[in-house]
């Protein structure tokens, strides 16, 4: 698990590696390391992690790249960089680094320029401007395997429009608006390998139930229908299944109260179908939500009609539009803001709180029995909210957090075949934070950036 970056009472520079087999931490590097900041653009490229642009005061041009073997950086090149920025979104095409949009300086200009960054070879290209999207920032952004679609963002006005890169021809091509969803930020975006879904967001102060369906290849939107749609709402769950998205809970809006149901959205025949509304889990939010193959999973949450925390939840199979109750039995007490982790046959919830005292008490469910059972609290970390928790195909690795009165730099793995916990290494671990990151590339944890009463901008990685 790599960490790196971020703000602690000052933009950070460092990080770690954290090694769970030997339970270790190593410092990364910082000879070479890029200038410390925050709201920069990072991916994994297979062999290196690069960072490249972000704020520090201003807008920056200047990146680096992490080889975690190693333990060591060697800068991305500043000849023909793509100009300083921050805000922007970044995709990885498993050649090149491509970065585009957001702002230029501490408020500054919206841009519609873009690098692509190879780091085998530490070189930049410029991404055309020629029929390029204006400049924007909270825009998605997705690959599709031969070209970059952003759409969609803020410049000062709701975006309705966007673009298809081709970073082999270095040409944009604008995304159709015929039909295109109207402007809006905060939407969501996915790929489904023939068409990318939008849907949802803030489309003028309010939240909408529309969308589209945008073809690359025949560059045309279709709308997603609003016949049968879910009901436009925030702080909800959505998976997908391979073949349809599920949306479910949330609230109305920003402020509104929460929603009963959900929907399930079938691309191919642009249908939705409601979720049923019997027996489902009460309304709420900051819930989580699992695909588990054949069931969508919910659980916990913050309950929106008693304003606490909840200790139910459903099991939702769209195939028969049923749901099934989440047993109590053996269940863990009310809880948001708790980690959830599939291991391909358990739902492992651990810890959480909001109203209710924190707890390290944690629970496996299977869902093919209906059944609980409690996690050891013999060598689990102290309890908290807000943490990570990545599933590394045998273990639970959870880490930071808020533990109630400030963030921690520890950690636990949990091994469910022997139902056995302990704690990960203070030695050299990376600042205390929370509302930080983690991800599973390949067989590292790359944890960054987060909140320890200031911005993080460090990190650290580990493999097992």
């Amino acid at each position: 698990m790599v960490i790196w970056g971020g703000v602690s009472t000052v933009r950070e520079n460092t990080g770690g590696r954290y090694d769970p087999v030997t339970d270790t931490w190593l410092p990364t590097s910082t000879s070479g390391a890029p200038a410390a900041r925050d709201t920069h653009q990072a991916v994994w490229s297979g062999a290196v992690m690069v960072v490249w642009g972000g704020f520090s005061g201003a807008g920056l041009d200047t990146g680096g790249r992490y080889d975690p073997v190693a333990d060591t950086w060697a800068p991305t090149s500043t000849t023909g960089v793509a100009t300083a920025r921050y805000g922007h979104t970044a995709v990885w095409t498993g050649s090149v680094m491509i970065p585009w949009g957001g702002r230029s300086g501490n408020g500054g200009a919206y841009l519609n320029t873009g690098g692509r960054y190879d780091p085998s070879a530490n070189t930049w290209l410029p991404t055309s401007t020629g029929a390029a999207p204006r400049g924007r920032q909270q825009h998605t952004a997705v690959w599709t395997g031969s070209v970059m679609i952003v759409w969609g963002g803020w410049n000062g006005v709701y975006e309705a429009t966007g673009g298809r890169y081709d970073p082999v021809a270095d040409a944009w091509t604008a995304t159709g608006t015929t039909d295109a969803p109207t402007g809006r930020r905060y939407h969501t975006a996915i790929w489904t390998g023939t068409r990318m879904i939008v849907w949802g967001g803030d489309a003028g102060g309010a939240g909408v139930n529309n969308g589209g369906r945008y073809s690359p290849l025949m560059d045309t939107w279709s709308p997603t229908t609003t016949t049968g749609a879910a009901q436009a709402r925030t702080g909800h769950t959505a998976v997908w299944t391979g073949s349809i998205m599920i949306v479910w809970g949330g609230q109305a809006g920003s402020s509104g109260p929460g929603v009963s149901g959900g929907g399930r959205y079938d691309p191919a025949s642009d249908t939705w179908l409601a979720t049923s509304l019997a027996g489902e889990p009460s309304s709420r939010r900051w819930h989580t939500a699992v695909w588990a193959g054949s069931v969508m999973v919910v659980w916990g949450g913050l309950d929106l009609l008693q304003g606490s925390e909840d200790t139910t939840g459903g099991r939702y199979n769209p195939v028969t539009n049923t749901w099934a109750p989440v047993s109590t039995t053996g269940a863990l007490f009310a809880r948001a803001r708790h980690s959830a982790v599939w291991t391909g046959s358990e739902m492992i919830v651990w810890s959480g709180g909001f109203n209710v005292p924190y707890d390290n008490r944690g629970g496996r469910y299977d869902p093919a029995a209906n059944t609980w059972s409690v996690t050891t609290t013999a060598g689990a970390p102290v309890p908290r909210r807000q943490h990570t928790a990545i599933w590394t195909g045998s273990e639970m690795i959870v880490w930071g957090g808020d533990a109630g009165s400030s963030p921690v730099d520890t950690g636990g793995r949990y091994d469910p075949g022997t139902d056995s916990s302990q704690s990960t290494s203070l030695a050299d671990a990376p600042t205390a934070r929370t509302l930080h990151t983690a991800v599973l590339a390949d067989d590292q944890m790359l944890v960054w950036g987060g909140w320890s009463w200031a911005y993080e901008n460090t990190g650290g990685a580990t493999s097992w």
